[in-house]
């Protein structure tokens, strides 16, 4: 395994991320434990989860993940070989609608984080994406909507950040992060934070994937300028990187043919380029799941690549690609894909 510093905190971390979502949905709690043993043993040693997992949403499971997570802990007792990341989630159907970034709401939150894992702390505890309306989750552009929408009713920055950092200092957290944002939020919860003399975000989890590098035009210089780390999910787009959909195939069991909600990874432009990575990967005698995400572990701001896995050959997969370095004729080649097709999956 290869090994990164988390910003400001200093802990070792590995560079693959063991992500969790797909515990409560396609995996159960056994298989998602047989995940936790497999990806410890093989040098893991961070895990991301949120609130509101396993996704896609559903009420009636909501909080399963994190529950599995922590039976795991409470019958290995491994919690602290685990650095450990989760999340607030704004889901209107989450604490009977208290889901505000304020010190009310992210205490209740925080209160139910850590009952269903069983611990007394997370290292670091992100906004799952921002009570504003702002393009993310597929939305490429910021839309004259959003810009129309009025920000004072909406919970204020220094507050939120207030609101974190009283629980640093309870020591219910060590660190936090943001998701699903653009340059402006993560810069304006910097500005506010310094002004304010309170501790910072230290990552920001975003998608990013041979399909989507839409991280690469605002946030990367951030990562490198202000030291917040990228912790890039999807780098496979929802599996669509790993060549398993080529042909118009839909796997039994597979996210996509389980679920419409992801079509961004498939539409027209993406399957071109889906297309030509996967000749690029044959042509190197690369396994085209590896290559996607060897992609991503090169990349000098992502300080994790979160990988998620529905099975233990995959998990195993997908934690190998650390070990493949690609040639400059590989990159070369991605680049000019990239060029031809530039973020088809935003």
């Amino acid at each position: 395994m290869q090994y990164t510093t988390l910003p400001k905190l200093g802990d070792k971390v590995s560079k693959i991320c063991l992500g969790t979502m797909t515990w409560g949905q396609q995996n159960d709690e056994g298989e998602a434990h047989q995940q936790m043993d497999f990806a410890l043993e093989h040098g893991v040693n961070f895990w991301d989860t949120a609130e509101m997992y396993p996704s896609p949403p559903d009420e009636d499971k909501s909080g399963d993940t994190e529950r599995f997570i922590g039976t795991w802990f409470a019958k290995t007792g491994k919690r602290n070989d685990v650095v450990l990341a989760s999340k607030i989630s704004p889901m209107s159907y989450l604490r009977g609608g208290n889901t505000r970034f304020n010190a009310k709401h992210i205490s209740e939150a925080l209160d139910g984080n850590l009952k269903r894992l069983q611990t007394d702390h997370i290292d670091i505890y992100q906004l799952h994406w921002p009570e504003r309306e702002t393009n993310y989750f597929g939305t490429r552009g910021y839309t004259e909507d959003m810009a129309q929408q009025d920000l004072s009713d909406l919970t204020p920055f220094l507050e939120t950040i207030e609101a974190l950092n009283d629980e640093i200092k309870k020591g219910r957290i060590r660190a936090w992060g943001l998701s699903n944002d653009t340059p402006w939020g993560v810069m304006r919860y910097l500005w506010e934070a310094d002004k304010a003399g309170l501790d910072a975000p230290i990552t920001v989890q975003n998608p990013y994937s041979l399909l989507n590098r839409l991280y690469e035009v605002g946030l990367a210089e951030i990562s490198h300028r202000e030291n917040v780390g990228l912790l890039a999910y999807s780098p496979l787009g929802f599996g669509v990187l790993s060549g398993k959909y080529l042909g118009g195939r839909r796997p039994e069991g597979a996210r996509l043919t389980l679920w419409d909600r992801f079509e961004r990874y498939i539409n027209a432009e993406a399957k071109w380029a889906t297309e030509q990575y996967a000749s690029i990967a044959e042509d190197a005698g690369l396994d085209m799941a590896q290559m996607s995400l060897a992609f991503v572990n090169s990349r000098s701001f992502v300080t994790a690549n979160i990988i998620g896995a529905t099975s233990v050959d995959q998990l195993k997969a997908n934690i190998d690609s650390v070990n493949i370095e690609l040639s400059d004729d590989v990159l070369e080649a991605i680049e000019e894909v990239q060029t031809k097709q530039p973020n088809p999956s935003p």
